[in-house]
């Protein structure tokens, strides 16, 4: 990959859309990170399932999928962007006219976890989701128990907004989510 392929490109981490040709890294992590995700997140484990997955996130305007790439150990003299999937970041439910929202899925895989790739990914999202995507506003919903997905949102400069009970249905049952959300007037004071 070049640095070209990239929507943003960031010290150690890049973003890039989701391709049909990532499937077999995608969902080799995806495999290799099961515990990790259970019981918050399920993503695509075989071929099929992403393929299904993917193909929303390309083709259904009311989406936006990110991969996380690790920067280094690429095609560039200088390490370059070829490093592997870190993890993902979607934008579901866009909305545009006077809303400009969008709600934040996103996961870390366990290779990557705990080493800051996430942080800076994110950040990469929400400079792109306020700029190019022209948004105002994006929400995530976690579960409370989730501490490694507050600890996420958190750094971003998110901001709680409340309790939503029963508010997704994961692993066989309605999940509680803490509501938190961040505009782009809260980046730009962190600029």
């Amino acid at each position: 990959m070049s640095e070209s392929d990239y929507l943003a490109v960031g010290r150690r981490a890049a973003i890039r859309p989701f391709a049909p040709a990532d499937a077999e890294e995608f969902t080799g992590r995806a495999r290799e990170s099961r515990d990790l995700h259970s019981p918050w997140l399920f993503p695509p484990g075989d071929a099929r399932a992403y393929a299904a997955y993917a193909g929303r996130l390309i083709d259904d305007p009311t989406k936006a999928g990110f991969l996380v790439c690790e920067r280094g150990g690429g095609d560039g003299p200088d390490g370059g962007t070829g490093g592997g999937i870190a993890g993902f970041i979607n934008i579901n439910n866009i909305v545009g006219g006077a809303f400009r929202c969008g709600a934040l899925g996103y996961g870390v895989f366990a290779h990557a976890a705990g080493r800051g790739l996430m942080s800076e990914g994110l950040g990469l999202v929400l400079r792109y989701a306020f700029g190019p995507l022209g948004l105002h506003r994006l929400e995530a919903n976690i579960q409370p128990g989730n501490e490694g997905s507050l600890a996420l949102v958190r750094r971003a400069g998110f901001r709680l907004e409340g309790l939503s009970p029963d508010f997704l249905f994961i692993d066989g049952a309605w999940r509680d989510h803490e509501r938190w959300a961040i505009t782009a007037e809260m980046v730009d004071e962190r600029a």
